[in-house]
């Protein structure tokens, strides 16, 4: 570990939450040095759904390489380019009725909604965007000021400007409908909220602590944008490509974005990839007015094709992943029912669910004692209060139930009060002296 204490940035985070020096994956499973096994709940942050080294995608690319395939090729055209947008439209958009252009932004998703924000800009000639409480969607500026947290807004080293927020849904309350308060102060000229071009939101706040929306309020925000001529933005960077059941977080619930991020799980592989899908009349860029070095990611290509060939070629993904689902909901809350005590609740959909902590000291035993009993899993929300469940969607049934028994015998641990908690976790510092 020395050599990362030496030259390594102190910005590291998931490093110090998992000190440990990993060197092999493969599924739903990590490895260190010392060949320790690890359950992965954490699936780099959202990005590995389909899990570690894919055997189906890892054949594609390797034969991509083999072959002297193109790697970069900024935005020209080129044969893997040209098979993965005809596979995604005839496999993805088509079959949901779904008409967008496709526009490569870069290798992250904060790429993706930076060019997302500035094109409603451009088009609607307006500054401001409507952004909501606890939503997250990156660390470029653009991005960072549409981003509530306040460890992360408070790195910015400057004054962060053009966005507005307002409370998500549920954040007033159960019995407050945040869609109707956003649709009065657009409505009214002195409610001190500029006329905005575009509202961005996720369906489900990842960062932000697994906050689903209902898709009545999802609904009343669509009509608040139609009625204020408002382009509405979807971020479904963690939330998409199968997290929620279905490939988009937003397929069920009856609304149509304007413009759509995506990246995380896009390339299947935890390749660098992202886009922003546009509706054909808002696909108004002038040539090169919005590039990057890095949008033409072809390994990427090749293995966001093989992925939804393999994996979005039917519903039979699907269905596993509802059930998969079905069994997290009913597994946490159990949980809650022999644990609860005013200690937890839950939230999310799909296979994109929390445990929510009364605190996130609670959250935070929980998590490092799992580790140390064999599962990788994160927090989340503004004070890390919510345990997240993100194990690729690919993972066995029986893995699945191995991982939540790990975590409910943590659970069980922590609130029991009677193990030596600090004692078990002592084995971090014992063996890389590295600070929690």
């Amino acid at each position: 570990m020395k050599i990362f204490e030496e030259i390594e940035s102190e910005v590291q985070s998931y490093a110090r939450a998992f000190p440990r020096i990993f060197n092999r994956a493969q599924g739903e499973y990590l490895y260190d040095l010392e060949g320790n096994q690890y359950l992965d709940f954490l699936a780099g942050a959202g990005t590995l759904n389909y899990g570690h080294n894919n055997p189906v995608l890892k054949k594609s690319l390797l034969n991509y390489i083999e072959s002297d395939g193109i790697t970069h090729g900024l935005d020209l055209h080129t044969k893997a380019k040209g098979e993965f947008l005809k596979t995604f439209n005839e496999k993805i958009l088509k079959p949901r009725n779904m008409d967008y252009m496709v526009q490569f932004t870069g290798p992250t998703g904060a790429n993706a909604v930076e060019a997302a924000m500035k094109l409603a800009r451009t088009i609607k000639k307006r500054q401001t965007i409507i952004n909501f409480t606890n939503g997250y969607h990156g660390v470029t500026m653009g991005a960072l000021a549409a981003t509530g947290n306040q460890h992360h807004r408070g790195a910015a080293g400057t004054l962060l400007s053009g966005i507005d927020t307002l409370p998500y849904d549920g954040y007033m309350g159960d019995d407050i409908d945040t869609s109707a308060y956003l649709d009065k102060v657009l409505t009214d000229s002195s409610s001190g909220i500029d006329h905005p071009a575009a509202i961005i939101l996720e369906t489900v706040q990842g960062e932000g602590g697994i906050t689903a929306a209902s898709f009545d309020w999802l609904r009343s925000i669509q009509k608040v944008c139609d009625k204020h001529d408002l382009l509405l933005i979807i971020d479904d960077i963690q939330a998409g490509c199968g997290r929620t059941g279905t490939f988009f977080s937003f397929e069920e619930i009856g609304i149509s974005p304007d413009i759509i991020t995506l990246s995380k799980s896009l390339s299947g592989y935890g390749l660098p990839f992202a886009v922003a899908l546009i509706k054909p009349e808002h696909d108004i860029w002038k040539p090169g007015e919005h590039n990057g070095t890095f949008r033409g990611n072809n390994l990427a290509f090749v293995t966001a094709k093989e992925t939804i060939d393999h994996y979005w070629s039917d519903e039979l993904f699907t269905n596993e992943v509802r059930k998969k689902g079905k069994y997290i909901s009913e597994r946490v809350q159990k949980i809650i029912n022999t644990y609860g005590e005013g200690n937890f609740s839950s939230r999310g959909r799909g296979m994109f669910q929390g445990l929510n902590c009364v605190n996130g000291d609670l959250a935070n035993k929980i998590t490092r004692l799992s580790f140390k009993k064999g599962l990788m899993i994160e927090t989340s929300g503004a004070d890390d209060h919510v345990i997240k469940f993100l194990c690729p969607l690919t993972i066995s049934d029986q893995n699945l139930k191995k991982g939540i028994d790990i975590l409910e015998d943590a659970i069980k641990a922590v609130c029991a009060g009677t193990n030596n908690f600090e004692e078990e976790i002592d084995y971090f510092h014992d063996d890389y002296e590295v600070e929690s």
